[in-house]
C-alpha cells in the first residue's frame, strides 16, 4: 500500500536542529521528499539541502523558485526554523525593548512570511502545513523546574508560541475552503543533555516519568501533514507526555 506521503515534496525549516532533523528522517522514512530549508546549508538537491533564510522574504523567493524548477511543486511546508538573539533568555525585567521586537520578529513573523509566500504553491496541491509550537504557548511555564540550574526562561518565547497557535487557527479557518490544512504540534520539553537537576525536576512532573525525544514528536508532524490527517486542520496536536493535563 502506498504511503500518504509517497513523493511528496515537504520543506521543513530549520532542518538541521534537533527537532528538524528528526522530522525530516521520519518524514522521508514514510515515502516523502524532505528538503532540509536552513541558514547553515547549501543548496544541494541531490542530498535534499535548500540553503534558506527565514528572515529574508528575498531568500524565501528564491529558495520556492528553486525548490518549483527543480521538482516543480511543494506539498508541505514544516516551520521549524528556531532563530533568536544572542541575549535569549534574559530575565524578563533586563529585556530591552529592541531585543523583544527582534525575537518577535525573526520568529514570529517570520512564520508569518514563510506561509504567505509559500501559500500559491500549496494552493495549487491542496497542501499542509505544520507549525511548530510548544506547550509554554498553551500554558505559563513551572518555574520551579529550573531551581538548582542556570537554565533559564525566555519571556518572549510565550508571547510567539502563543501567537503562533493562534494565527494557525485563523489561516485553518481562511484557507479551509480552498483545500489547505494548517495545523500545530506543540512539544513538551526535549531532552538535549540539560543540567541533571533540570532533568529530575522536569521527570518528577510529567505523567510519563521522562522527557520528550525528537523521535517522539516527528511523526505527529508526519501525521499532520498526510492524507491520512485529511480532516483536520485549526488544531493543536500536543505531544508532551501528559504535562499539560495536571
Amino acid at each position: 500500500m502506498t504511503n500518504s506521503l509517497t513523493d511528496k515534496v515537504i520543506i521543513v525549516t530549520g532542518g538541521s536542529g534537533l527537532l528538524g532533523r528528526e522530522i525530516i528522517v521520519n518524514l522521508k522514512s514514510k515515502g516523502a521528499i524532505a528538503i532540509n530549508a536552513d541558514v547553515s546549508v547549501v543548496t544541494d538537491f541531490e542530498k535534499h539541502t535548500l540553503n534558506l533564510d527565514v528572515t529574508s522574504e528575498q531568500s524565501i523567493l528564491n529558495g520556492i523558485k528553486l525548490v518549483i524548477d527543480f521538482y516543480g511543486k511543494i506539498n508541505g511546508l514544516v516551520n521549524n526554523a528556531y532563530p533568536r538573539t544572542k541575549d535569549w533568555g534574559t530575565k524578563f525585567e533586563d529585556i530591552s525593548y529592541d531585543s523583544w521586537k527582534k525575537n518577535v520578529d525573526i520568529q514570529m513573523n517570520s512564520t508569518f512570511l514563510c506561509i504567505q509566500k509559500f501559500i500559491p504553491e500549496l494552493l495549487d496541491t491542496k497542501g499542509s502545513i505544520v507549525n511548530i509550537t510548544s506547550i509554554y504557548g498553551v500554558v505559563g511555564n513551572d518555574l520551579t523546574i529550573y531551581e538548582n540550574t542556570r537554565i533559564t526562561t525566555a519571556a518572549p518565547y510565550s508571547a510567539i508560541k502563543g501567537g503562533i497557535i493562534n494565527f494557525t487557527r485563523y489561516l485553518a479557518s481562511y484557507y479551509g475552503r480552498k483545500g489547505i490544512r494548517i495545523n500545530c504540534v506543540s512539544p513538551g520539553g526535549i531532552f538535549d543533555n540539560q543540567h541533571k537537576n533540570f532533568v529530575s525536576n522536569y521527570e518528577k512532573k510529567v505523567p510519563m516519568g521522562r522527557m520528550g525525544n525528537p523521535d517522539d514528536i516527528a511523526p505527529a508532524v508526519s501525521f499532520l501533514l498526510s492524507d491520512e490527517a485529511k480532516y483536520i486542520t485549526g488544531q493543536n496536536l500536543i505531544v508532551d507526555g501528559g504535562w499539560t493535563v495536571i
